[in-house]
């Protein structure tokens, strides 16, 4: 059965809208061409490795989470640039969200240290190329895939010098 939440918009069309919670990544990618991934020895099996994600609170823009997660789990001074969306896809994610969107958002390392916090507290932290994820002998956790991690850094040296205003005027 589909509970999915609904809204609707305003008269005279109400038309309904699905509503659904959001994660988001960050695939941080530094000049080296290497991409940012954390193992946390509480949400982490061992050797298990992820991209920084997080939820989008209420009253938050994609961009404004993704930035927030970046922040709360490699810290306050680590500087990226946003360079866009990847990949978004929907997943079920428990018994109460039956459908979650995850948006999954490039970003160019631009410096500072790296210092996991909130629920990345003494986490490993590694910068890693493409060749050594693709050796197989690293564990992925559910929501890092090494597809996506490949897409990126195909899009990376693409989108890094690009000059993209980061909100349409409307």
């Amino acid at each position: 059965m589909n509970n999915q939440p609904i809204i609707y918009g305003e008269p005279p069309r109400k038309r309904p809208f699905a509503t659904s919670a959001v994660a988001v990544q960050a695939l941080i990618v530094n000049d080296q061409s290497e991409i940012l991934l954390l193992s946390s020895p509480v949400r982490n099996a061992e050797n298990e490795w992820q991209l920084v994600s997080g939820g989008l609170d209420a009253g938050e823009t994609i961009l404004d989470a993704t930035l927030r997660e970046v922040g709360e789990e490699v810290g306050t001074a680590v500087k990226v640039r946003p360079l866009g969306v990847v990949h978004t896809h929907t997943f079920h994610y428990d018994a109460n969200i039956q459908f979650m969107i995850g948006v999954y958002y490039l970003m160019a390392y631009k410096g500072g240290e790296i210092v996991p916090g909130d629920d990345m507290v003494g986490s490993e932290v590694k910068w890693w190329s493409l060749a050594e994820l693709e050796r197989g002998d690293v564990i992925f956790h559910s929501s890092t895939h090494l597809w996506m991690i490949r897409r990126a850094m195909e899009l990376y040296p693409l989108w890094r010098e690009q000059t993209v205003p980061l909100q349409l005027p409307l």
